[in-house]
């Protein structure tokens, strides 16, 4: 006599059927969370800041909610899971607000002592009245004859509508030890790292020409 196979319980079947449980859920930027992104920065199709892998640049390194970040981004980034990459497109009243005239001001050229020459672009960093911020100071205008230089206290980027191509590196839950990310310099104060540059390039090209004068002053000889 053949034994015929008693039936399958039904639950034990479902057993058979249910699918394999998935194992290693992307991390998500979320409040707290320690991001690093990299980012390539745009104003009016111009590239203006670079942290690209490709160029052997350390990731940015923040914290999600800290405020770091201008606002409107941390909420684009709000979600996101490590590789991910997107545009984000932030008008000025989203990014560094409009230019203010107000923010403009002429001041006796004796306030940049210790500068040769004053040219209109050039960069400082100067302290608010209350000498607890450091702001940055762009020279508009130089008027030599009558003494003065009108300065902008205006962010570098204000008025301008801001294009970030942002890929996010990592997600951690805890702060990477030191020296694996720079947190410096942060979007929050971009404008710093660009008239870091912006002076930086002054610098040199006022020693290339004091080089150069020297040269020329020694062919002279």
């Amino acid at each position: 006599m053949v034994a015929i196979p008693a039936d399958h319980d039904h639950e034990h079947d479902h057993e058979h059927e249910r699918a394999p449980r998935q194992f290693g859920a992307p991390q998500r930027i979320s409040a707290g969370k320690y991001v690093t992104i990299n980012y390539t920065l745009r104003t009016n199709g111009q590239i203006r800041h670079i942290r690209s892998s490709v160029w052997g640049d350390e990731p940015l390194l923040y914290q999600q909610g800290e405020g770091r970040l201008l606002p409107a981004l941390e909420r684009a980034l709000e979600g996101k899971a490590e590789g991910d990459q997107f545009v984000v497109t932030l008008p000025p009243e989203e990014a560094y607000g409009e230019r203010k005239k107000e923010l403009q001001q002429r001041v006796p050229v004796e306030t940049f002592g210790g500068v040769d020459q004053i040219e209109a672009g050039m960069c400082f960093f100067a302290e608010s009245e209350d000498g607890k911020h450091v702001e940055n100071v762009i020279i508009t205008e130089v008027d030599e004859d009558n003494g003065y230089a009108v300065v902008d206290t205006n962010h570098p980027l204000a008025g301008m509508t801001l294009e970030f191509d942002v890929r996010v590196a990592s997600i951690r839950d805890t702060k990477p030890a030191p020296g694996t990310g720079p947190s410096d310099p942060v979007l929050v104060g971009m404008g710093d790292g660009l008239a870091v540059a912006a002076a930086r390039a002054t610098l040199a090209s006022r020693a290339k020409k004091a080089t150069n004068g020297e040269a020329a002053e020694s062919t002279k000889d």
